[in-house]
């Protein structure tokens, strides 16, 4: 059973709790000579991070990556790369009012039906503070699709409860605290979340990972479909209860005539199919969508159940995110980067003798 364990020749295995002494992974499959030092990490996790803005949770990580093994003189040696972060802003006291109740929308009842036991510490293995370490294994895989294949991975914020963007500028993405795309809707978002975060409730979101310079070819027919495989990375993702590939679920009001993306020797006319064609990467670019549910802890009342079965009102406190899509976004680019290096690895070892394939069209016309 691989239940802490993801990917097949890239593989990772995340430990810990969310206040435990500490959390890791151990990365297994890297090839060796790719430059990694504790330094390359932080740029990703103070993205993913909690406590860097009023919008997301005040629990404050110093997010401090140890690299234990796998490195030696700042290379991967091909060995098991052991990475560990301790936690340091754990306040478990916040979870003593709740240690005997089922929060609703929380896996706190199917924990205790599953194990008969559960950590009510933030809960524990099912926190989404897991989701750190899955950000820190992408690190690596990240450097190695973009040194080895030009793969760049980047996403954004695409909608934060009724609000979507109005235009689309990626620089302004990394300079606002929503990874949102429109730099003139800023303000706004500032407003809408300090107007729910002072109500109690909560909102749900959606993120758009991309990416770029996928060559043709990564994916396996029928049960290793890329696209497949990048549905079950992303719908292992807290609070994630949509995925769609492409145009996804607006296929359906689709007619066949516009959504085939056809093509000409100088390039795909268009990308309804998000890059994947049969499971298998086109050359256009990847691209997929992740629907996130509102936060189920809220300072709001709530019927509820006790261990015992009994009904109750319950009132969760402690630091919540209003909305845990705002810091999702570089967890969905990680796991999007997690699935096409595995997939990589993958194909250059039953496919590395094939070459280039003739003729070779490009992702987009003019390209």
């Amino acid at each position: 059973m691989r239940l802490n364990t993801f990917g097949h020749l890239f593989r990772i295995t995340t430990f810990g709790e969310s206040h435990g002494p500490a959390i890791g992974c151990v990365v297994d499959g890297c090839p060796p000579g790719v430059a990694i030092a504790a330094d390359d990490f932080a740029h990703d996790l103070a993205r993913r991070a909690t406590g860097r803005t009023r919008h997301t949770s005040a629990r404050h990580e110093d997010d401090a990556v140890e690299i234990l093994s796998g490195v030696y003189e700042g290379r991967t040696t091909g060995t098991p790369i052991a990475l560990l972060i301790r936690n340091t802003d754990a306040r478990s006291k916040d979870y003593d009012r709740i240690a005997q109740q089922f929060r609703p929308g929380h896996a706190d009842y199917t924990y205790w039906q599953k194990y008969g036991t559960r950590d009510p510490r933030g809960g524990g293995r099912s926190s989404a503070r897991e989701t750190t370490m899955r950000v820190a294994a992408a690190v690596i895989a990240k450097k190695w699709l973009a040194e080895r294949h030009g793969v760049r991975v980047r996403g954004h914020l695409a909608q934060i409860g009724d609000v979507v963007p109005r235009t689309h500028d990626w620089r302004a993405v990394e300079g606002n605290p929503f990874f949102w795309p429109d730099a003139g809707q800023v303000a706004e978002l500032e407003a809408f979340m300090d107007a729910l975060r002072k109500s109690g409730d909560s909102v749900g979101a959606r993120v758009t990972v991309v990416a770029d310079g996928v060559p043709p070819g990564w994916g396996e027919p029928v049960y290793g479909k890329l696209d497949a495989e990048l549905a079950a990375a992303m719908m292992s993702i807290n609070a994630v209860k949509g995925v769609e590939i492409g145009d996804g679920f607006a296929s359906v009001a689709s007619k066949g005539s516009e959504h085939r993306d056809a093509m000409a020797p100088d390039g795909f006319r268009s990308n309804h199919a998000g890059g994947i064609l049969g499971g298998i990467s086109s050359g256009q670019q990847v691209v997929c969508s992740v629907a996130f549910k509102p936060t189920s802890s809220l300072r709001l009342p709530v019927e509820g159940v006790d261990v015992q079965g009994n009904a109750l009102e319950i009132v969760t406190t402690g630091r919540h995110d209003p909305c845990v899509g705002i810091r999702a976004t570089p967890i969905c680019e990680a796991m999007l980067a997690l699935v096409l290096m595995d997939q990589a690895l993958r194909h250059r070892a039953q496919c590395g003798d094939v070459g280039e394939v003739a003729p070779r069209i490009p992702g987009h016309a003019g390209e």
